[in-house]
């Protein structure tokens, strides 16, 4: 018996280690999908408990994350313009909508980062200025003409093709959102505070997996409608904006912030649509 017991206990105790770890509270696809909806958007998440944001989590769910952002405003663009809107009245409506789902912050950001870049004659007086929630001029230029190139490229494509318009416009906004994402891979955080210190730096491969994501996501939706060289220049054009936008952050306050990745989701997600226009 008293052999036995011993051997007993050390098989049990075998078996319970050969055994996979259980999953920790809070972490999961799941979970990293509600972080990154909660981190973009304003849409309701349920009742489970906040944690704090993690960049490396967010980046790899957030395509998932812009989809269920990017549905509402993109069905409400097919839709209106499918039961006889006006197509720019109806693209009007969606870019309304999609300013209520993601609770404004790719235009408060970009509204925010134009004015500091370029309103402020040093570090700390960009930082301050983009800190302040009021916007000046740059930033109320930047804000409209950002609306105005979003509700005449939507209007434009639904006009054409309704269906074709949602689902260039809905890759658009996932490459857009996925993609900013590289300025907290490049450059440090520019101060200690706010949402993108708080969310910590991105490591590269959570990036990867994020953009690829997008990526495929991009020749999903937008490649039926348009065409393989459309898409081929729109990823260069996407390319291209966020280089030069990671270069002029780094040149100006030597890193990055919350808002100069918003900003930089405004600028792709134009930069997405604008090749792909002559397409559909």
């Amino acid at each position: 018996m008293t052999d036995e017991q011993p051997r007993d206990a050390i098989g049990a105790e075998a078996l319970e280690a050969s055994r996979p770890a259980p999953t920790p509270e809070g972490v999961g696809l799941k979970d990293d999908f509600i972080m990154a909806l909660r981190f973009f958007s304003r849409l309701p998440t349920g009742s489970s408990p906040h944690q704090k944001p993690n960049l490396g989590r967010i980046a790899m769910a957030l395509p998932l994350a812009s989809i269920a952002i990017g549905i509402g405003p993109a069905l409400l663009l097919i839709g209106g313009t499918l039961i006889g809107l006006p197509s720019y009245f109806a693209a009007a409506l969606a870019v309304a909508a999609m300013v209520v789902a993601s609770g404004a912050m790719a235009e408060d950001a970009l509204a925010d980062a134009v004015d500091g870049l370029f309103g402020g004659h040093s570090v700390e007086r960009r930082l301050e200025i983009m800190k302040d929630s009021r916007h000046g001029t740059y930033g109320v230029a930047a804000l409209s003409l950002f609306i105005v190139l979003r509700v005449m490229a939507l209007g434009t494509m639904a006009a054409i093709n309704p269906l074709a318009a949602g689902a260039v416009w809905l890759a658009a906004n996932i490459v857009g959102r996925s993609g900013a994402l590289w300025v907290a891979v490049a450059l440090p955080t520019a101060r200690s505070d706010g949402a993108s210190a708080t969310a910590g730096r991105l490591k590269g491969g959570n990036f990867a997996v994020g953009a690829v994501f997008a990526t495929i996501l991009l020749f999903v939706l937008a490649g039926p409608p348009t065409s393989l060289v459309a898409l081929g220049f729109a990823l260069l054009l996407a390319v291209a904006v966020i280089a030069g936008w990671t270069a002029l952050c780094n040149r100006l306050v030597g890193g990055q912030t919350g808002d100069l990745i918003g900003a930089l989701g405004a600028l792709v997600e134009i930069a997405v649509l604008t090749p792909l226009l002559p397409f559909v």
